[in-house]
Order: C-alpha cells, then structure tokens, then sequence
C-alpha cells in the first residue's frame, strides 16, 4: 500500500457513540474566538493535493509543513498566510517534523522507514537514515537527540550523534493491530517522554523512561484519546488533537506526567480533521489533513490558527 493510501486507511471516522462520550469526560468545550495577532491570517491555504500532516514551527513566525503525498516540506509566513516548498522530498512522505535551532528540520519518514534531516535554508537533504520500521510517524527534540514513533512496531528510534538507536517500548505499552503510536512530547519536567498509544484501554498517554523504554500508562481521569495525533507541551498545559473528533483536548499535567487534569475542548468549525499542533504567540496552528476525504491532486488543504487556553 503507498504511504499516502496507508495513511488514509488507518483513519477511520470516528463513531458518534465515542466522540460523545470523549466530550462528557472533558466536561466542557471552548469556542475558538478571535485572537491578539487580528492582522495575521486565522485561515491561510496550502498547495492542492498537498496532503499535509506534520507542522512546526521555530523561533521566527513560520510554519514548516510536511507532504505525505510527497514528502516535499512547504514553508508559510504566518503574517501573510504566503508560503513555498523549500525542501523537495523525492516521492518520500513526510509526516511528522521538528525544526532546531540550527534551522534543520528532522523528518518522519512514514512508510518508507526512513529519518531525514534537511537544511530549512538551502534545501539540502543532509542524512538519510533507514530504521528498519514500518511506519516512522512523529518526532520531538531533547536535548541531545530526536525521537521518533512507530505506528506499527513497540519501539521508539532515538537519532543522537549521528546514529540511530531503536528502544523497544515495554511495561504498560500495549500494541494495537494498527496503528498505535502516534505523537510525541516531553514531560514538564523533561525527564521522561510522552507518546500517544490509541489501542490501549481505549487509547490514552504513556509515559516512557527514555533510557529503558518502560512505558507507564498516564492517569488521564478517565479522560481517552482514541484519535489522539499530535501533542504540543507549553508549560504544563498539554493539548493533544483528536483527529477524526475535530477536537484539542487540553490537560493540566504533574511535572512528572504521570497525571493529567481535562481543562477544556476546543473545537471549530473551520476543523476538517486536524493532525497536529504548534503555537506562536497566544495561537494555535493547524494543518487539516482531511482524511475523511480521498486525496487528489486538486483536493484543497489549510491551515487554521485557534487561541490557546
């Protein structure tokens, strides 16, 4: 199955009975409203056919968006909504991303099992690394690494000093018959590291000890993420999509992560199936993958901005 079809395929609606049921465990749902930045673009397209899922962005207001179609990385002003590919990705897909300070972007290489890094300003693919996965999903950067999440296999790829080492994931961890794994964050208090698992007990967090790959499920209240996607950290506030639910559950998290307070949904109508997250300023950006829709090559795609919480 190609990368773009076996995405598509792993993600089917939601029933009415479950996203019922997600909205009565948060106990409350926020209307996005308008934000400070009124002179920004709330709503700005990407290119037709562009099949967006992963978004980051840096220390300047750009987002970086990557293509499963083809792996090419578009890169947007969030002042004007205006944007280009600045990385070609070679028929490769590309899921999710993260930027560094250093403007290299690490790639998730979904299907085709890869890790790539690339330069954001030349445009130059640096390392391609091959993990041996099966599909290489998202990624967050600690200090001194990459990690990266396997939809379809218990472990977690570590990218450090040049080389990639797979952890494999243990204790509470349970592998689902597709996709499992999914986003990814650090703790607040950065020791250990988040990883959507959305087979086990309904779907929820697992909290990971990076250098055992122990996973401890994380007391969420009782609260799922059944479609849990991407995750952003700021502070100790954790927002977590829920793809198919058009929905960002958002959670007051301990520093270790072991324990999270539902403080609200946010939801929108402009939301046609979100993947992830980032923030800039008091807003939230995301890219609508539209995955309740066949992909063509004129399918629409775009980006939305919500306030945070």
């Amino acid at each position: 199955m190609a990368p773009a079809d076996r995405s598509f395929a792993r993600r089917t609606l939601l029933t009415t009975t479950a996203a019922l049921t997600g909205a009565a465990l948060l106990g409350g749902t926020a209307q996005a409203a308008g934000t400070r930045h009124t002179a920004w673009p709330a709503q700005f397209p990407l290119p037709d056919g562009f099949q967006p899922e992963g978004i980051t962005i840096g220390s300047k207001p750009y987002g970086y968006f990557g293509s499963l179609a083809n792996g090419d990385v578009y890169r947007a002003s969030l002042a004007t909504g205006q944007g280009r590919v600045v990385v070609k990705g070679a028929g490769r897909p590309t899921v999710g991303l993260k930027i560094d300070s250093h403007g290299r972007l690490f790639l998730a290489g979904g299907a085709s099992g890869e890790i790539r890094v690339a330069d954001a300003r030349s445009g130059e693919t640096e390392q391609v690394y091959a993990t041996g996965g099966t599909f290489v999903n998202d990624v967050i950067l600690t200090p001194g690494a990459a990690w990266f999440t396997d939809s379809f296999k218990p472990v977690l790829y570590k990218l450090a000093k040049g080389a990639v080492t797979t952890v494999p994931l243990s204790g509470d961890w349970q592998q689902g018959p597709d996709f499992t794994a999914n986003g990814i964050e650090r703790t607040p208090d950065g020791r250990a590291l988040l990883v959507v698992n959305g087979f086990a007990n309904g779907g929820g967090l697992m909290r990971v000890d990076p250098r055992t790959g122990a996973a401890r499920a994380v007391d969420l209240g009782g609260a799922k993420l059944p479609n849990g996607d991407g995750l952003l950290l700021l502070g100790r506030i954790l927002y977590a999509v829920q793809q198919q639910q058009n929905a960002i559950d958002v959670f007051r998290l301990n520093d270790a992560g072991t324990r999270g307070t539902a403080l609200t949904r946010i939801t929108d109508p402009r939301f046609r199936i979100p993947t992830t997250v980032a923030a800039w300023g008091r807003r939230l950006y995301l890219p609508n993958a539209r995955f309740d829709v066949e992909p063509t090559p004129t399918t629409d795609y775009d980006v939305v901005a919500v306030d945070q919480v």
